[in-house]
């Protein structure tokens, strides 16, 4: 059975609220697919920065850690001379010693002993009092010995030396700490940077699946968007079509009417019956006269 007109219409329109429906979500999805794009695009803007970041922080560190391996081999190289100076200045005191006849390692160690004792020990206040005697007078012994060794040339310029290695040592020393505390500084920041960018790629793949995800949705509602569009146009044919089937139908019908009355004028002509100009000109019309 061949649908009507208004059923045609009735069809095509509830194709056309779909239509309107479906390409409203289309652009909706491409809109949202355009954000999620713009936010992977300033993301990997922000992950290219922390890359440049990251390759400064390890640049930095690793020239810090080849100083800090210098630093270290100056320190070792004075630690080095302050030992041998060491073993120099106890070499001078040993021989000044024995030729003095004081053994003044020996004085200090006696020195250490009672002063421990005296201190750790409970004693009665004369044995005390005797103590302290002997550790005043090992203190003047190791006094004496001492300003006649500082007296010494060859001591007093090695000591003078022992210092002055063991202040730059002390400082090259403190130098590597420092570098070495800039250096774990660059390394602990350049950890933070890889891990907030470990975060910022698993965000940007997120992304990037989401909008291929979006992008299909958005191409099968085209489809469906297309689909409902051909339809109408279809539906838009066969409507133009039963117009046109109507029209010729109508006018078939008119002419047929036509003819039939100008037939009837015409038998009244032909019995000889007076026309009025509306009569002629029917006659006339249908080619009867």
């Amino acid at each position: 059975m061949t649908e009507s007109i208004e059923d045609l219409i009735k069809e095509k329109d509830e194709f056309q609220i779909n239509a309107n429906e479906l390409k409203e979500k289309r652009n909706q999805l491409h809109l949202k697919s355009k954000k999620l794009a713009d936010e992977r695009d300033s993301l990997n803007s922000s992950i290219r920065e922390m890359r440049n970041k990251i390759t400064e922080h390890k640049q930095r560190r690793d020239e810090l850690n080849e100083r800090v391996k210098h630093a270290k081999d100056q320190r070792n190289k004075l630690n080095k001379n302050y030992t041998e100076i060491k073993k120099k200045i106890e070499k001078l005191e040993r021989e000044r010693s024995l030729a003095s006849g004081t053994n003044l390692n020996e004085l200090r160690k006696q020195l250490r002993t009672l002063e421990i004792e005296q201190m750790t020990q409970p004693m009665s206040s004369h044995k005390e009092k005797k103590i302290i005697e002997v550790i005043s007078g090992i203190h003047s012994k190791i006094k004496e010995q001492e300003d006649r060794l500082n007296k010494d040339p060859k001591l007093k310029k090695a000591i003078e030396e022992e210092k002055i290695i063991k202040q730059k040592a002390e400082k090259q020393h403190d130098q590597v700490e420092k570098l070495a505390t800039r250096a774990q500084e660059e390394h602990e920041n350049m950890i933070k940077l890889i891990q907030q960018l470990d975060n910022l790629i698993k965000r940007v793949n997120a992304i990037q699946e989401s909008i291929v995800m979006t992008k299909i949705e958005a191409d099968n509602v085209h489809k469906g968007f297309i689909e409902c569009v051909d339809k109408i146009h279809d539906f838009e044919r066969q409507i133009s079509a039963s117009h046109e089937i109507k029209r010729k139908t109508k006018k078939a019908a008119e002419v047929t009417i036509a003819q039939k009355e100008a037939n009837e004028i015409f038998e009244r002509f032909k019995r000889g019956e007076k026309l009025s100009t509306e009569d002629l000109m029917a006659l006339q019309k249908a080619g009867l006269i």
